[in-house]
C-alpha cells in the first residue's frame, strides 16, 4: 500500500453548478445550517470566501467528531474549482499533506460536484479518518446543501 495517493468523488446534484458553487465561494458560513454532519465553521485568519484564508471546522466522520484547520489554496471562478489545504487538526495527526479540490461541473439540468483528495500519510498504519471516509463526508454534506438550494 502506499503512503500517498489521490481518491476522488463524483455527486449529482439538482441545483445548477452555479448556485452550488456559490455556497462555497461567498456563503460557506452557512454549511453548519445545511448539513448536520458539520457542526461549526468559523474564520481562523482572512475572511469566508479569499485564497490565504483560513477557518476551523467541526465536523463529523464515522460517528466520531473532528476538527481542522484548513486554507484556501486556489479559486478558479470561470471552472468553479476551489482548492484548499487542511493543515492543522485531526487529519494531520496521520497526514503528511492533505489537499482537497472541489469541482463543481455544469449538466444540462443540474450538476455534478465532484471532490478530490491528495494525500500524503505519514506512516502506513495511521489514526485519523482515511481519504475515504472524507469523500464520504462530503457526499453527505453535498447532497444536504442541494436539498437544501433546491428547497429555495
Amino acid at each position: 500500500m502506499s503512503l500517498s495517493g489521490k481518491v476522488e468523488s463524483e455527486t449529482e446534484i439538482e441545483a445548477t453548478a452555479a448556485k452550488f458553487f456559490h455556497i462555497f465561494r461567498k456563503q460557506l458560513e452557512h454549511v453548519p445550517n445545511m448539513s448536520p454532519e458539520v457542526h461549526e465553521n468559523s474564520v481562523h485568519e482572512g475572511d469566508w470566501e479569499n485564497i490565504g484564508s483560513v477557518k476551523d471546522w467541526k465536523y463529523t466522520i464515522e460517528g466520531r467528531k473532528h476538527t481542522t484547520k484548513e486554507k484556501i489554496e486556489s479559486i478558479d471562478d470561470e471552472n468553479k474549482i476551489i482548492t484548499y489545504n487542511v493543515y492543522d487538526g485531526d487529519a494531520t495527526d496521520s497526514y503528511k499533506s492533505f489537499k482537497v479540490t472541489l469541482q463543481v461541473i455544469d449538466k444540462e439540468h443540474g450538476g455534478v460536484v465532484k471532490w478530490s483528495i491528495e494525500y500524503e500519510k505519514l506512516k502506513e498504519d495511521i489514526t485519523a479518518a482515511s481519504p475515504d471516509s472524507y469523500l464520504v463526508l462530503f457526499a453527505k454534506v453535498t447532497k444536504d446543501i442541494d436539498a437544501h438550494l433546491v428547497k429555495e
